[in-house]
């Protein structure tokens, strides 16, 4: 099954890649591999949610944000995959042949120690996408604030066909 399937099993739509907040761009690729720019949890244009982890925001919300962030990350590589002449929206998800890495970032409260149950949330994401090529190393990291005061940002590297 394809990932387009997967993501229409699941109830999901490749979202429009979230424009940058600053001077870079969603997504490079040097040879096979694609590295996407940190993804925010933006739902159409706009934060999800704002705010820190244990402290206004629960972890199973950040849970849920940091696969959003993991689904603007596979919108990032699609766009550029099809830019580059591929196949075009979801399909192009089918050129992944494995997510080589994931980096999480859980803007956290300071007694909050659970950054590796809300990465999960992108984690089975990537998985549920895309089978077998989604399974990944990966870093949790809390940190004290994120861009635009976002709970959790998402980054992956991916290796192509």
């Amino acid at each position: 099954m394809g990932a387009a399937a997967r993501l229409a099993e699941l109830g999901l739509d490749l979202p429009a890649v979230a424009a940058p907040v600053a001077a870079y761009v969603p997504a490079v690729r040097t040879g096979a591999l694609i590295h996407t720019s940190g993804q925010l949890p933006f739902v159409a244009g706009s934060l999800a949610s704002t705010g820190k982890v244990g402290a206004g925001v629960s972890p199973d919300e950040a849970t849920a944000l940091a696969r959003t962030a993991a689904l603007n990350a596979l919108a990032a590589v699609a766009a550029l995959v099809e830019s580059e002449g591929g196949p075009a929206g979801a399909d192009a998800l089918d050129r992944i042949v494995r997510v080589v890495k994931v980096v999480g970032f859980v803007a956290s409260d300071p007694s909050f120690t659970g950054q590796p149950g809300v990465i999960n949330g992108a984690s089975t994401l990537l998985h549920d996408v895309l089978g077998s090529a989604g399974i990944h190393a990966r870093s949790a990291v809390g940190v004290a604030v994120l861009p635009l005061d976002s709970p959790v940002e998402v980054e992956i590297v991916v290796e192509t066909a």
